[in-house]
C-alpha cells in the first residue's frame, strides 16, 4: 500500500509542470513582445525636472541577438554624433570631439535623469535574470526575478505582466539591500512594423530622485539585421552611415 501511495505521489510530482519553467516561458514571451530579437528603432528620451524643465534626446538604435546594442544621438546639437555600444555587460560611449570611446557602467547615465545606461541599452530580461517566483493576481502574472550575476544593474525585479498580451505593465527595481531604486511603467500599446502590440511609452520615477521623471517614446520599431561589425568600437564613428 505504501508503495502504491509513493507511486501515485511520484506520478503527480513528475506530471506537474515546473513552477520556475512556467515563469521562464512567460519571461521569454515578455522579451519577444517588448522587442524583436534584432531591430532598429527611433526613440525620444525626455527628462523632466521638478520645476517642469525638460531636456529631450533623439536616438537611433540597433540591436542584434541577445547581447549587442548600439545607439546614435541625433539631437540635441550638443550630443549629435555621440554613440553608445553595449556588448553583454560591457558598455562604451563614443565622443566625436575626443575621437574615441570611453568605458561606462550600467548604473551611470549618458543622458542624466532617472534612466541609467542599463535602461537605455536594455538587453532581454531573460538574459540577465532568473525567475524565482510566479503568482497569478487577477488579469496579471507577478514575476519575481533575481539577477544572474553581480554585473546586472538591479539585483531584483518585481514584474507585473498583463496575461492577455504578455506585456509588463510595471516593474519595480531593487538593490541587493532591498531598497527600491525605481519603478518602470509600460504604456500606450501600439502595433509597430511587424504588427505586434508593443508599449510605445516607457516612464520611470524613483524615490531617490523625488520630483524627477524620465520618459522614452518610441516612434519606430522595425526588424532589421545588420553585420556584426556594426557592433564594434571601430564602427561607433560610422553608425550614421547605415541609418
Amino acid at each position: 500500500m505504501n508503495h502504491l501511495f509513493l507511486g501515485l505521489f511520484l506520478l503527480l510530482f513528475v506530471a506537474r509542470p515546473a513552477y520556475g519553467a512556467d515563469g521562464t516561458a512567460i519571461l521569454k514571451r515578455v522579451d519577444a513582445n517588448l522587442q524583436p530579437e534584432s531591430f532598429e528603432s527611433y526613440r525620444k528620451l525626455i527628462n523632466i525636472e521638478p520645476n517642469g524643465a525638460k531636456r529631450e534626446f533623439l536616438l537611433y538604435t540597433l540591436k542584434k541577438g541577445h547581447d549587442k546594442i548600439v545607439s546614435l544621438f541625433l539631437s540635441p546639437a550638443s550630443e549629435k554624433g555621440r554613440a553608445t555600444l553595449r556588448l553583454g555587460d560591457n558598455m562604451w560611449l563614443y565622443i566625436p570631439d575626443v575621437g574615441r570611446a570611453i568605458r561606462i557602467t550600467s548604473l551611470q547615465s549618458v543622458v542624466g535623469g532617472v534612466f541609467n545606461n542599463a535602461d537605455i541599452m536594455r538587453l532581454d530580461y531573460n538574459v540577465e535574470y532568473d525567475v524565482r517566483g510566479l503568482e497569478e493576481k487577477g488579469n496579471e502574472y507577478v514575476l519575481e526575478l533575481k539577477a544572474k550575476t553581480g554585473a546586472v544593474a538591479y539585483d531584483r525585479l518585481k514584474m507585473w505582466v498583463d496575461k492577455k498580451i504578455v506585456i509588463p505593465t510595471k516593474i519595480e527595481c531593487y538593490a541587493a539591500t532591498g531598497l527600491l531604486i525605481k519603478t518602470l511603467y509600460f504604456k500606450e500599446m501600439k502595433p509597430f512594423d511587424d504588427g505586434i502590440l508593443r508599449p510605445s511609452v516607457n516612464e520611470t520615477d524613483s524615490p531617490l530622485y523625488k520630483g524627477y521623471q524620465s520618459i522614452i517614446v518610441y516612434a519606430r520599431i522595425k526588424k532589421r539585421v545588420v553585420p556584426d561589425e556594426v557592433f564594434t568600437l571601430e564602427f561607433l564613428s560610422k553608425v550614421e552611415t547605415i541609418r
